[in-house]
């Protein structure tokens, strides 16, 4: 089994994009938390979505919830999941 250079360039160049897409969402996370602060402090009300998902999630309605959050805000799949998981935990999004 032989491994040439461009194949072990072509992994190198992967972990390099996993670790930068790793610091960014740990700096996305860490604006959004900044983000959520600020509009607390200046009493920026929550998005009014987030009333109509609540009710669907008390009604036993996530995915319908998870589907409108993903279509109103454009969330992708998994955005929209851990959209409304937050919601369902009490947690601001």
């Amino acid at each position: 089994m032989e491994i040439n250079v461009m194949e072990i360039l072509f992994f190198i160049a992967i972990l390099w994009l996993i670790v930068i897409v790793s610091k960014m969402n740990r700096s996305v996370k860490g604006i959004k938390y900044t983000l959520n602060q600020l509009s607390k402090q200046n009493g920026v009300p929550e998005n009014p979505i987030n009333d109509e998902l609540r009710k669907l999630i008390s009604q036993g309605e996530a995915i319908k919830a998870e589907k409108i959050a993903r279509k109103t805000l454009g969330l992708t799949m998994l955005e929209g999941m851990q959209y409304v998981d937050d919601l369902k935990k009490g947690k601001d999004s």
